[in-house]
């Protein structure tokens, strides 16, 4: 656990120092828990000395954070008495809910996601980080500094929800600064943010597209590793449907509109996303976004965006052949005609599928399908009438999913009973191109 650099008592009442949760500009974050009731707080607090533009921008963000209100946006709780005489200066304190699930850049960075997040995770990200900048944007906020720091994790009743943190706060963005203090921040800024041009609500569209692309490849659309400042000049006169490049090896720079493979997304997903992203990372601040809707006074982005956090996809594993098999779902889909999709794409007759979810439970014939929309795959059992057993690939694969999560070492299953085994480790990758 790191200590924090100041030499106050660690306890400030009832409250106890835990850890240091991050460092930004000009302001460190600190987790302090009650040790009665165990109620976590995240407090910010400024460093010693501040420019009296920062002293600003800081009064501005704690007046932000106390009148928002919504899911996607962090809380700002109410500063507990004890904790007054720790500010560093004559600057006020900022508590926040304390978001246990780390951050975005946390998640990015685990290995298993170095192509990008799952599809389900994907959209989960679109549809909270979307509804929490049409919040801002709603209450004239920009927020300017959109990147996946800035976007922490909440388990809410069983389901991880995104919040935007870091609101109120523009850095200094002058031709200096880029250089110094801010290279390794502003991958995520817009262009004419670093090139301190005038810039309206479009620059948290880029931000965003930004991060959309990189969490569903593992990597950031533009000459991602050059800072802003090289990139720049040889990505402005990019196409307006591009939403990639990358420099050869011969230093020529080559354009992409679609998105790179690998990734996790399914067909029915890809080119709607490379639809939204077309719209999102559009160079010309004026053009970025598309037209606005003139009934829901929205611009096509967020009509893009809900289309593609709305889409219901089941991914289907044929155990026989190893492929998976992915389906756009309709709302009031039932199982049977999900399965006549199946037997279309896979010949395996609706009267031989068996479908079970990853605990190994057969899928309810009476319910839509959508029960079949979970955070992985539906497993396909063939069952010809005329086979006494299952074939051995999905045998052994099923058993290797029963083995890992009952740890049963020492029994070998002799019939296709074993085929009710629960959802171990053993994971899956496939190639939808």
């Amino acid at each position: 656990m790191e200590k924090p650099p100041f030499r106050q008592n660690q306890s400030c009442g009832d409250w106890e120092l835990k850890e240091r949760l991050g460092m930004g500009g000009f302001a460190h974050v600190y987790l302090y828990q009650h040790r009665e009731t165990n109620e976590k707080l995240a407090v910010k607090m400024c460093r010693l000395e501040l420019t009296p533009r920062n002293k600003e921008r800081w009064s501005r963000e704690i007046q932000i954070m106390k009148k928002l209100n919504h899911i996607n946006v962090v809380t700002a709780q109410d500063v507990p008495e004890e904790m007054h005489h720790i500010s560093l200066n004559d600057l006020p304190l900022l508590a926040m809910e304390y978001c246990s699930r780390g951050d975005l850049r946390k998640l990015l960075s685990r290995p298993e996601n170095c192509c990008g997040l799952k599809e389900s995770e994907v959209l989960s990200l679109l549809n909270d980080v979307g509804s929490g900048i049409q919040y801002l944007h709603e209450n004239k906020i920009i927020h300017r500094d959109l990147k996946p720091e800035n976007i922490v994790l909440q388990d809410i009743g069983g389901k991880l929800v995104h919040k935007i943190i870091d609101l109120g706060y523009a850095k200094d963005l002058d031709q200096g600064s880029l250089c110094t203090s801010f290279v390794g921040t502003i991958q995520y800024l817009a262009p004419e943010l670093f090139e301190n041009k005038p810039y309206t609500v479009t620059v948290d569209y880029w931000s965003f597209g930004t991060m959309i692309f990189e969490c569903s490849c593992g990597f950031r659309p533009f000459l991602h590793n050059l800072q802003p400042v090289q990139w720049a000049s040889k990505v402005r006169h990019k196409g307006p449907k591009d939403i990639m490049a990358v420099e050869e090896l011969n230093g020529e720079v080559r354009f992409s509109t679609h998105l790179p493979y690998p990734n996790n997304l399914s067909r029915t997903l890809l080119e709607p996303m490379e639809s939204l992203l077309q719209l999102m990372l559009m160079w010309d601040p004026s053009l970025r976004g598309g037209k606005v809707n003139v009934d829901n006074k929205k611009p096509l982005c967020f009509d893009v965006l809900d289309s593609c956090g709305s889409v219901q996809v089941v991914h289907i594993l044929n155990m026989s052949t190893a492929q998976v098999h992915s389906f756009q779902l309709s709302s009031e889909e039932s199982l049977h005609s999900l399965q006549k999709r199946i037997e279309v794409e896979t010949r395996i007759e609706v009267a031989n599928q068996e479908l079970l979810q990853e605990t190994g439970v057969s899928l309810d014939p009476r319910k839509a399908a959508a029960q079949c929309v979970l955070d992985g795959v539906v497993r396909l059992l063939p069952s010809p009438p005329s086979s006494s057993h299952c074939d051995s690939l999905s045998c052994w694969c099923l058993f290797s999913l029963r083995e890992d999560a009952e740890g049963l070492a020492g029994e070998r299953g002799e019939s296709c009973s074993i085929c009710t085994g629960t959802r171990g480790r053993h994971g899956y990758h496939h190639h939808p191109h």
